[in-house]
């Protein structure tokens, strides 16, 4: 506030980044909204050392060694992925989020189904995440998406994802679309469907405003799976059966076109 009151507009852009880089995201958004030189700083450059330094502070050493984050190419882009990451609080209570922040660990639990949702949802724009199996798939490997309300566990090994009229999956096991409990027909819409290999990103794309949601495996589109989804918050989603097994789920932002 003193600097925003007093001579900080008129710093150079170099010493304004300086001062930011010590600065919270949540001081960054209202940094921004101050004058369009201090927007400019923040924003104008997603590798600058604002954002380096936010993500050193935000990101486990572990997510910036690996290549969880290769797809993710900007600083900003990775701590804005960290923000949309599995949410500890609402998961499974068989499931656990391990240190890198981005990959789900299911215990293994005897006859439960047990899933997660991202910290933050969306009920507008157009959104891309990147989801891939590390282990095995089991009888049950949903991805997809949930309300708020969607349960989050359930006993038996089911497709929790798609099991009521809260949520919307793909079964990478069978490459059924579940909804409202119905098997809504086979995803892709080709004949011998490859099926799903450890390690594989999937692609998914959210369009809130087309209300659809579709699937890409490299860089291969595979199509519009649901279609008319409702005007509500949306959030990324997973379920898992398979003891030990782990789910990485990383926020991309908006779609590329093409």
């Amino acid at each position: 506030a003193a600097l925003a009151g007093g001579a900080g507009w008129r710093l150079p852009g170099r010493v304004l980044e300086l001062v930011f880089s010590y600065l919270e995201l949540r001081e960054l958004r209202s940094c921004a909204l101050v004058c369009k030189l201090w927007h400019r700083v923040l924003h104008g450059d997603e590798n600058s050392e604002v954002w380096r330094s936010l993500a050193a502070r935000c990101l486990a050493e572990e997510a910036l060694r690996t290549d969880i984050l290769c797809n993710v190419p900007t600083y900003k882009g990775k701590v804005r992925a960290f923000h949309h990451a599995f949410s500890t609080n609402d998961c499974s209570r068989n499931v656990y989020i391990k240190k890198n922040g981005f990959t789900l660990h299911r215990n293994p639990i005897a006859q439960s189904t047990d899933g997660a949702r991202t910290k933050i949802g969306f009920s507008e724009g157009r959104h891309a995440w990147e989801v891939w199996w590390e282990g095995p798939l089991g009888t049950v490997a949903v991805i997809g998406i949930a309300t708020k309300r969607a349960a989050m566990q359930c006993q038996g090994y089911v497709a929790l994802l798609g099991s009521d009229d809260q949520s919307w999956g793909w079964n990478l096991v069978d490459n059924n679309l579940l909804h409202n409990g119905e098997v809504n027909g086979s995803f892709p819409q080709c004949n011998n469907a490859p099926k799903y290999q450890i390690g594989e990103r999937i692609r998914v794309i959210l369009d809130m405003e087309d209300k659809t949601l579709a699937f890409e495996r490299g860089y291969e589109f595979l199509g519009v799976a649901f279609r008319g989804l409702p005007k509500v918050c949306l959030y990324p989603a997973v379920s898992a059966v398979y003891g030990n097994t782990e789910v990485t789920l990383v926020y991309l932002g908006k779609p590329l076109d093409g």
